[in-house]
């Protein structure tokens, strides 16, 4: 049951994401559809979410919602209350150890594969690696990676949720985000291949980003300057808004670092270092009229300062 519990979880979050497609509808009608336990661990779900209407507004129920939109925190915020075991999002599906190259949160590695192509790891990142005589594959189950490749006469491919990203020659960034995968091209281009969409694809060149679903690619976007920054420890925005800001710095930390609705189009630039985001929250607090509200230490949220 609890690995049926730790499914409802995920499907729950994915149906309340903002990205979220009619695909990924029609995918949870089926999945519970398919089995009487899963109607029960759903019914269990949607109990769970009516007693925490009932608490306190600026506690459980303020959390959660503000959890929906960061799907690896609300995925931990329900298996704890749930009493489920689940490790990121998808941690019924992938064991944080049995990966190929993982990363814990706020960890980033460099890896050189068995080709000679090179491959990092962003925080809490689970990909394997699948070489054959025909074929160079990275199945990215979670989390963000960059892949530089070496030159070799085997096709070297992406696959995560949605699709499969083919390169080119090329370096490339590759995210796999709620229902939404997201690549962003740095030298050369890749092909993206939507997985139900057979036939489809879409190329991007450098200095282009993508994002795709499972049924649909695109539009072709100005890739983010200094995307892959992150490789090197750092967070480079420019003009973003501040609860953009925050989300990404929620990345890297365990708990919940949230923002409030009020200051969340506050726009800020600057570089900002991934390991030290206590010392980036204090910057915030210190620069805009914002002020930083703690139950715990694994619980913040960014807030409006009192005129």
């Amino acid at each position: 049951m609890k690995r049926t519990l730790a499914q409802a979880v995920d499907w729950y979050v994915r149906l309340h994401d903002s990205a979220v497609s009619d695909t990924t509808r029609r995918e949870w009608q089926a999945w519970l559809a398919a089995d009487p336990q899963h109607a029960q661990a759903w019914q269990r779900i949607e109990q769970l979410q009516q007693r925490l209407g009932q608490a306190p507004a600026g506690l459980a129920g303020t959390t959660l919602e503000q959890a929906r939109q960061q799907r690896r925190a609300a995925v931990k915020m329900l298996a704890m209350l749930l009493g489920v075991g689940v490790v990121g999002w998808r941690g019924y599906q992938v064991s944080p150890w049995g990966a190929d190259y993982s990363t814990r949160v706020g960890q980033r590695r460099h890896f050189t594969l068995a080709d000679g192509s090179r491959l990092v790891l962003d925080t809490d990142s689970r990909a394997d690696v699948q070489f054959d005589g025909t074929q160079r594959l990275i199945v990215l189950h979670q989390g963000e990676i960059l892949v530089e490749t070496a030159k070799d006469t085997r096709p070297l491919s992406v696959q995560t949720a949605e699709g499969r990203v083919l390169a080119l020659g090329t370096r490339f960034t590759v995210r796999q985000g709620a229902g939404i995968s997201r690549v962003t091209v740095e030298a050369h281009a890749v092909e993206v291949q939507p997985r139900l969409a057979i036939g489809q694809t879409l190329r991007a060149e450098a200095g282009q980003a993508v994002s795709f679903t499972a049924d649909t690619a695109g539009p072709l976007l100005p890739a983010v300057a200094q995307g892959s920054a992150w490789t090197q420890g750092m967070l480079v925005v420019v003009d973003w808004r501040l609860e953009d800001v925050v989300a990404e710095l929620s990345r890297y930390r365990h708990g919940y670092l949230g923002c409030a609705p009020e200051v969340a189009g506050l726009r800020l630039s600057g570089t900002f270092l991934l390991d030290d985001s206590e010392g980036v929250l204090a910057n915030l607090e210190d620069s805009l009229p914002v002020r930083l509200r703690r139950l715990t230490r694994y619980w913040v949220r960014v807030e409006g300062r009192a005129a």
